[in-house]
C-alpha cells in the first residue's frame, strides 16, 4: 500500500488560496500551486494523521511491522493482522515479564495460541525470616506444560523454541505436551 499518489485527495491547506491578491486570478499561478497542493496533499495527511501511524491498533497494515520493530515485538508476517497488532500493543508488557513464569505463559498464549503452566522454581529459594535453616536443595528444573487453547493443535518444535528463547539461560527446561488443561489446574 502506498499512501504517496491517492487520486483526487484535497490538499487541507490549498496554496493557491494564500497567494497574494496579485495571483488570485492569475490562472498559470494558480494550477502551478494546484500541482504542488496535490504532490503535498499526502504529506499534510499523513502529517494530520501522524497519531494514528503510531498507533498499532489502527496505523496501516504496512507500518505493523515497522512499529513491531521499534520496539522489539515478536512479528511473523504468516500471523493473522489482528494478532501482528496485539503482539506489538503488548510488546512492552511482554518486555517487562520477560524470564518469568507470566511472562513466558502469556508470550506461549499470544503466539502461538496455547494454554500454559510453569512449574518449579528454577533453583530460587529465599525467606523473610532471618536465620531460617536452608530448605531442600531444589532440582533446578523448571517444567511447562503445554496445552491447546485458541489453537487446537500445538507445535511443540515452536513451543520448546519460545521456551528457550524466553527462559533463563541458566535455567533447564523441560516441556510437556498435554491433551487438554492439567487435572490438578486448579491448584
Amino acid at each position: 500500500m502506498s499512501r504517496a499518489a491517492v487520486p483526487g485527495l484535497p490538499s487541507r491547506h490549498p496554496i493557491g488560496g494564500l497567494l497574494p491578491a496579485l495571483y488570485a486570478d492569475d490562472d498559470f499561478a494558480q494550477r502551478f500551486t494546484a500541482g504542488l497542493d496535490t504532490v503535498l496533499a499526502p504529506v499534510f495527511s499523513t502529517l494530520d494523521n501522524l497519531s494514528a501511524y503510531l498507533d498499532p491498533r489502527v496505523a496501516p497494515a504496512d507500518f505493523v511491522a515497522w512499529l513491531a520493530s521499534w520496539v522489539g515485538a515478536a512479528d511473523d508476517e504468516q500471523w493473522p493482522e489482528a494478532l501482528r497488532r496485539e503482539a506489538v500493543v503488548r510488546a512492552v508488557e511482554l518486555h517487562r515479564w520477560r524470564g518469568t513464569r507470566r511472562g513466558l505463559v502469556e508470550r506461549l498464549r499470544l503466539t502461538l495460541g496455547v494454554e500454559a503452566d510453569v512449574l518449579g522454581d528454577g533453583g530460587a529459594v529465599w525467606s523473610r525470616t532471618p536465620g531460617t535453616p536452608l530448605p531442600p536443595a531444589p532440582s533446578g528444573e523448571v517444567l511447562v506444560r503445554v496445552w491447546p487453547g485458541r489453537e487446537p493443535v500445538v507445535d511443540a518444535d515452536r513451543v520448546r523454541e519460545i521456551v528457550r528463547a524466553h527462559s533463563p539461560v541458566h535455567v533447564p527446561c523441560r516441556v510437556e505436551i498435554l491433551s487438554g488443561p492439567p487435572a490438578d489446574e486448579g491448584r
